[in-house]
């Protein structure tokens, strides 16, 4: 059975920073990654005013500067930021106001392949970007 939005929300539980043995991503060997976790990424959401927005680099360059790592790990950054959209989504549809969930639609690029799979649509994420304009 898959997990559900809330457990995969909760694991790992602990940002990582370890050295990188060899080159990964366009980095070199020794320089720190940050692995953060889906709270992480939605607690840094969360603090992004109405109104404003943050873009997938400004996220991991932002979470590696906070936790003196050299870069965030783009591929988990993208992974948990799903996880945690969804999540919120998820919170949302179960009856939580939009003011107490994360506005995932903040940091999440329309023009990503990602928007396009989030199970509260593209429109959505236009439609709330419009009301705090940022569209």
């Amino acid at each position: 059975m898959a997990k559900s939005w809330s457990e995969k929300f909760a694991h790992p539980p602990k940002p990582t920073v370890s050295r990188l043995g060899k080159p990964y991503a366009g980095h070199a060997e020794g320089e720190k990654m940050l692995i953060p976790t889906p709270a992480l990424v939605a607690a840094y959401v969360a603090q992004i005013p109405p109104g404003e927005s943050r873009t997938m680099p400004q996220l991991r360059e932002d979470l590696a500067a906070a936790h003196q790592a050299d870069f965030t790990c783009p591929l988990t950054a993208g992974i948990f930021l799903r996880i945690a959209s969804e999540f919120a989504w998820e919170q949302h549809q179960n009856g939580k106001p939009l003011e107490d969930i994360t506005p995932f639609w903040r940091a999440v690029d329309v023009k990503s392949p990602m928007a396009k799979k989030l199970a509260c649509g593209l429109d959505f994420i236009l439609q709330q970007r419009s009301l705090e304009g940022t569209a």
